[in-house]
């Protein structure tokens, strides 16, 4: 029997899973590389034919060696004096044969060390500070570290300082251009020559005959490391502004000199940039505290420029001189001053911003952020008037306790009851303490900022005596505007801007449209101000004519201040350590007042003499109203019968009265002649009221009496001293 073979079943074949998937992945990852090259080919193409279009209508080497450095900026005080020139400052041309090895080494060391390889931008340094910005995202630091010094020189002469995209991206094509146009050597010599290295100072030339008082042809590797470490910072690490800011910066850059091989270790170590002899800088006065406020706001002023410009400012030269004086005559040994002056409209007639802008060049008037103490019992004292309060007004200074604070007068005395306008003059603490709990401390803040202050501000207890801290720019705003009869003042300091043919770019236009306070709580404060100034803590503020003011001590003599104004200007006055520290015997009412008159005696010379506005016109709501107010005029008023009939109760014609109206005793009947009697009885009959329903009518309700104005202040009250906090 034959045998039959079964047939063998074969495994079916089974797929992977994964094979469509590794499958698409690579379909997808060749796409987007083909893609990638396409898009990067035409990239390369775009580049190239931006960065060929560019080097051809770069202008020549010989036309950028003649291209100026820098906008020249001319400013001029109030009268037309030219008071500085900002803008290029002398210094020669050299050939990059004529700049010393050293200078040319510190420069390529600290700020571009691949200079010589690279071809217009570093991709190794984009990519550090690309991994730097990364790193710090969200910080709000900017990336550093990715412009070579090619790219810098194309920023400086075609481009402006604006940080945006498209600006770097500008940027990096014009480097491209320019490393395919010109050679090292000419990248560096022009960028040697043009670099900006501050107060004025164009190329290293400029800056060796600003900083050393010699030419760059003389500069060592000491001076070498300071002028470059100026690049980064200019004002910052300045030595005529910071001198060891700007040494810890030179040592910074032999570091990197050592680091890339530039020196040696031994030459890094025998450098000693502190022994450098720094060249003085005459020019710097006073007046740099005002330009340095004032030429920054020509940003926002005007449009993007690199043409000449005068700027002509505020500033009273005359003025300035007397402000200098007074601080510098009057300050405490070992410690700091400053005085801010507006005339009526907010422009700015003087601005010292410490003893010595070349020791110091910190501005305190702008700057500093200090406690005003008891100068800012202006804002407690208007949010008091304007809530009613009268100068007049009886008010209690004894011992009080809020929260669990309390507040001492200066010396520990209680007056007991006195009037507001005595309490001000006196600078009571209890009293401020005990209206601004009863105003409410956002009350008061809300007052401050009405007026100007833009510091923070507490709203603890304490905040009456003034412990919030503030500008004294800000301070003397808020005294102007109380001078300015309650309008809004915002202090400026340039009036208008030409170009050297006379066109105005800009002209200033001060609006005093903004009323802050009604005028009788102008008038008010006025009148509380000029007590405090005549009988009170201030009357080292008196200058021979009409002045109001205040005074201002903190804890610890720490600081001290006066405000006031008088004749249209409003000066504001600081004193106290940078530190912080206490200074002996500084209070408001001694040194800042003194220091107050002598520079308002000079100020105001030329100025009549105006008497304040004191006259106190209270709104109607205020007023307390009288009998007359009640019932009017009597001489105005009928009578009538039941029937709303006039009667006439004065012997003329009336019309005919009721019916039944029966005589009524001490009425004139007609033809007589005598007086009548006009009582509640005559009224009830005439009336036709009976005798019972008369008395059956309710008692008219007492009307308040008008109050009598509180006595002023006795003569022989002694002068106490400001209370501190």
């Amino acid at each position: 029997m034959a045998r039959v073979k079964k047939p063998v079943k074969k495994k079916a074949r089974t797929r992977s899973a994964s094979a469509p998937k590794q499958s698409r992945f690579k379909t997808w990852f060749w796409r987007l590389f083909k893609t990638g090259l396409v898009l990067g080919f035409i990239a390369i193409i775009g580049l190239v034919s931006a960065v060929g279009f560019t080097m051809s209508s770069l202008p020549s080497y010989e036309a950028l060696r003649k291209s100026p450095n820098g906008q020249m900026i001319l400013v001029r005080a109030n009268d037309g004096t030219e008071i500085m020139s900002l803008g290029p400052s002398f210094g020669e041309w050299l050939e990059i044969e004529e700049i010393p090895g050293v200078m040319k080494d510190a420069m390529i060391a600290v700020e571009d060390r691949r200079f010589e390889s690279h071809f217009g931008v570093d991709p190794y340094g984009m990519g550090r500070a690309s991994w730097f910005a990364v790193k710090n995202y969200g910080t709000g630091r900017r990336m550093q570290g990715a412009s070579t010094i090619t790219q810098q020189l194309a920023r400086n002469i075609f481009l402006s300082n604006s940080y945006t995209f498209w600006r770097k991206a500008r940027e990096m094509v014009l480097a491209l251009a320019m490393e395919r146009k010109f050679t090292k050597d000419q990248i560096l010599e022009l960028y040697l020559n043009k670099v900006y290295f501050g107060g004025g100072a164009y190329g290293i030339d400029s800056a060796s005959r600003k900083f050393f008082s010699h030419p760059a042809t003389e500069l060592d590797l000491a001076e070498a490391s300071i002028i470059a470490g100026l690049v980064k910072a200019p004002s910052r690490y300045s030595p005529t502004a910071d001198a060891q800011a700007a040494i810890d910066r030179a040592s910074v850059v032999l570091k990197v000199m050592r680091d890339t091989g530039k020196i040696t270790a031994a030459q890094a170590a025998s450098v000693n940039p502190s022994a450098v002899k720094l060249a003085p800088d005459k020019a710097q006065n006073s007046v740099r505290y005002f330009t340095d406020w004032a030429l920054p706001q020509l940003d926002m002023l005007l449009p993007e420029t690199d043409a000449p410009i005068e700027v002509w400012t505020t500033l009273d030269l005359r003025m300035q001189r007397a402000a200098t004086a007074a601080i510098q005559a009057n300050v405490p040994g070992g410690a700091q001053g400053a005085i801010v002056s507006l005339d009526r409209d907010g422009a700015v007639l003087a601005m010292v911003g410490g003893t010595d802008y070349v020791t110091s060049n910190y501005n305190r008037a702008t700057n500093a952020v200090r406690q005003p103490g008891s100068a800012w019992k202006l804002f407690v004292y208007l949010a008091a008037l304007e809530a009613g309060y009268t100068p007049e007004d009886i008010v209690t200074d004894e011992k009080v306790t809020i929260d669990g604070w309390t507040p001492r007068n200066s010396g520990g005395r209680f007056a007991g009851d006195i009037t507001l306008r005595t309490a001000f003059a006196y600078s009571k603490n209890t009293v401020a303490a005990q209206l601004g709990n009863e105003l409410g401390y956002g009350t008061i803040a809300s007052m401050a900022r009405r007026f100007g202050v833009t510091t923070p501000i507490n709203t603890h207890p304490s905040m009456v005596l003034g412990t919030s801290e503030t500008r004294v720019i800000d301070m003397t705003r808020a005294f102007a505007g109380v001078n300015a009869r309650g309008a809004a003042i915002m202090p400026y300091g340039v009036t208008k801007v030409t170009t050297i043919k006379g066109e105005i770019l800009y002209e200033a236009k001060p609006d005093l449209t903004q009323v802050l306070i009604p005028p009788h709580v102008a008038a008010g404060i006025t009148d509380l101000l000029q007590t405090a100034v005549n009988t009170g803590t201030g009357r080292a503020a008196q200058i021979g004519r009409p002045v109001a003011g205040k005074t201002g001590t903190t804890n610890s003599n720490k600081d001290g201040w006066f405000l006031g104004f008088s004749s249209g200007i409003t000066t504001g006055v600081w004193m106290g350590r940078d530190d912080a520290r206490q200074v002996k015997s500084l209070q408001g009412g001694r040194a800042p007042a003194k220091a107050f008159a002598d520079y308002m005696r000079v100020a105001v010379s030329g100025r009549k003499v105006e008497k304040f506005d004191t006259e106190l016109v209270l709104p109607e709501w205020q007023l307390e109203p009288d009998d007359e107010a009640y019932f009017e005029n009597p001489d105005d008023m009928i009578f009538v019968d039941e029937y709303g009939n006039p009667i006439d109760v004065d012997g003329g014609e009336s019309l005919p009265p009721g019916p039944d109206l029966p005589p009524v005793e001490g009425q004139r009947a007609p033809g007589e002649s005598g007086p009548g009697v006009l009582d509640q009885d005559f009224i009830d009959r005439a009336t036709g009221k009976t005798e019972a329903q008369g008395k059956e009518q309710p008692e008219p309700k007492e009307v308040p009496a008008q109050r009598d104005p509180a006595p002023p202040p006795p003569r022989n009250e002694p002068a106490l001293e400001e209370g501190i906090y």
